[in-house]
């Protein structure tokens, strides 16, 4: 099941330094004393600036994003907040990048996993061929996997990253070939249990002129949790910072002393807001969540990290063991942000002068000329989408969003999505379920009123609506009792959920209270629970409507394997365009639903 990557190209290709809109500073210090820098790329001197350029959870997202998956935050001087709209999509970002590395020699593009996964239907459809595509076009040199790279399992993943069409849908286009990618994908962390070897290379190093780059990637270790234990099996994903400091020092060994780790966890910023400032008062201090304990344990020898999985928005300096400072960014998500960092090699030591390191992430605007190969890339599949992604499945009378906020707990969409699968499960042969639990994960865009094409606004196609259930995860219906409701409902505030609650989206006439003033599982006001008004009874029985990846434990509700007598029914998807078709005509659209069962106390 190992694939080992191919390597079709040069990593040290002559690149370029960034330009764009600057928004979040980490850490910005001089050279030392006497240095003669080579600011420019240049190829003489002990020092040279080496330009990082870093994104990460891109999920197949080549056309510009929309709704709230389209915007950003920015925090401005006198401190409110003011949203900056259409940002991102493939096109743009290309040609953000390439204008970044004009005029450098030393330029290195990576990326922190999740670039393929949970994505819109013009590459989700062809199991993220077209993602892959662009990716080689951006010339992205090296990137971790993320948990989302093991959507289709580890087969799959094997199949990307060499090459090779797919094994039941066969070739997408004819006579083409799928090529895989150009770019190592780094899995330092998942080892096949059999073989004891990682599945994928653990690391690679970037080399031009002399200056050595290594980078180490590799996923969350909770990614066993929240990826499909079908896909998985026989793989074990190990501890992140073990991991890091293994290969770091592997590579210390073969001589490589610069040192990046490319990370799929992260981390919450105090704000939303893109360029917030998460190094005040301190270093570091305006973030929490996993990164900082994994920051804080990697190795010194590690110069930078690049992060991911949160998809939120930093570039802040979290001290290493030994207390020096050290960068750690995230660009948000869907091609929305890039990170340009500047590393600063001393030819002489071989590695980075840490004080000069600078960082800072880039809007990714749609002012820009749009680049002409993904233009003509996201057309062809387009195209090859057409027949199935245009067809009208309902009708929406506003935007039905689904906020990226991660204190937004209950969304809209999420009530809808609910209330769907509750619908569908509910009649005694589909299961008789009496309410239904979503994972918040699970649901990937917002739906918009606006028309994405021909159709009209207001129209919901088949494609927008797999836009929003892209994973086709088969529904089912179990029983829990009241008591085991309860611990779900305690499960997302506590334990692996506690540093980032993962709130459930649930059906009408299921309510309850999260008081976020407590901590753990006391979050949950247990009297407050209730379904149609009545109390939820410890001892009786309920039937629960749920996807299988849930039913199975995942997102940390290791509660949800107790289930008992399971019916397997349609897929989400199905339900969810079921719903639209039914409750929406053209003269009677479907309104956004109320939220208010879920109250929360800050």
């Amino acid at each position: 099941m190992a694939a080992t990557p191919k390597k079709k190209r040069t990593a040290g290709r002559i690149l370029a330094v960034g330009a764009g809109l600057a928004t979040v500073g980490a850490l910005v210090a001089a050279l030392p004393a006497g240095a003669s820098g080579t600011k420019g790329g240049g190829n003489h001197g002990r020092y040279v600036d080496v330009q990082l350029l870093s994104f990460n959870d891109l999920h197949g997202n080549l056309e510009p994003p929309t709704g709230s998956a389209g915007r950003l935050t920015h925090l401005k001087e006198d401190g409110t907040t003011e949203t900056v709209n259409d940002v991102g999509g493939v096109e743009y970002l290309a040609t953000h990048l390439r204008q970044a590395r004009q005029g450098n020699r030393y330029s290195v593009t990576a990326a922190a996993g999740d670039m393929i996964g949970a994505s819109p239907l013009v590459s989700g459809l062809f199991h993220d061929e077209p993602t892959i595509e662009a990716l080689n076009k951006l010339k992205l040199d090296v990137s971790s996997v993320g948990n989302h790279e093991f959507d289709e399992g580890a087969r799959e993943l094997a199949r990307i990253q060499n090459g090779g069409c797919h094994p039941t849908e066969g070739c997408f286009e004819k006579g083409k070939r799928f090529k895989g990618a150009n770019f190592p994908y780094l899995a330092a962390n998942v080892t096949d249990e059999k073989r004891g070897k990682p599945l994928l290379d653990p690391y690679f190093v970037w080399e031009r002129n002399g200056v050595k780059i290594g980078f180490i990637g590799v996923t969350l270790e909770g990614t066993a949790n929240i990826v499909s234990a079908e896909g998985i099996k026989g793989l074990k994903f190990g501890d992140e910072v073990e991991t890091i400091n293994k290969y770091a020092k592997v590579l210390e060994r073969k001589g490589v002393k610069s040192i990046v780790a490319l990370l799929h966890e992260g981390g919450l910023p105090a704000s939303g807001a893109y360029n917030y400032d998460c190094d005040s008062p301190g270093p570091g201090n305006g973030i929490s969540g996993p990164i900082v304990d994994i920051a804080k344990n990697v190795s010194p020898q590690v110069d930078a990290l690049v992060t991911g999985h949160t998809h939120q928005a930093y570039a802040c300096t979290i001290p290493d063991p030994a207390g020096k400072p050290r960068t750690v960014t995230s660009a948000a998500s869907f091609g929305r942000l890039y990170t340009d960092t500047t590393l600063t090699y001393d030819r002489r030591t071989k590695d980075i002068v840490r004080t000069a390191v600078a960082s800072a992430n880039h809007v990714v605007t749609r002012d820009v000329k749009p680049a002409r190969d993904m233009s003509s890339l996201i057309k062809r599949w387009k195209d090859l989408a057409a027949p199935i992604a245009g067809r009208p499945v309902g009708h929406i009378s506003a935007d039905i969003d689904n906020p990226l906020d991660a204190t937004a707990y209950e969304k809209p969409l999420g009530n809808l999505i609910a209330d769907a699968q509750l619908e569908g499960m509910a009649p005694a042969d589909k299961g008789g379920a009496q309410l239904a639990l979503m994972n918040p994960g699970g649901v990937r865009a917002p739906l918009v009123h606006k028309a994405s094409g021909a159709e009209g606004d207001g129209v919901v196609t088949y494609g927008e609506a797999y836009t929003v259930q892209p994973f086709t995860n088969m529904m089912t219906a179990v029983d829990l009792t009241g008591a085991q409701l309860i611990t779900t409902l305690q499960q997302q505030v506590s334990g692996a959920n506690q540093a980032a609650p993962k709130i459930l989206q649930i059906s009408k006439g299921f309510t309850y209270t999260l008081d976020m003033t407590k901590t753990g599982a006391d979050r949950i006001v247990t009297s407050s629970v209730k379904l149609n008004g009545e109390a939820i009874d410890p001892s009786k029985t309920y039937r629960v409507a749920m996807n299988e990846f849930l039913a199975g434990g995942g997102d940390g509700f290791a509660v949800l394997k107790e289930h008992k007598n399971k019916l397997v029914g349609a897929s989400d998807l199905d339900l969810f365009t079921a719903y639209l078709a039914a409750h929406s005509t053209a003269t009677a659209p479907l309104a956004p639903p109320a939220t208010g069962r879920i109250t929360v106390v800050k």
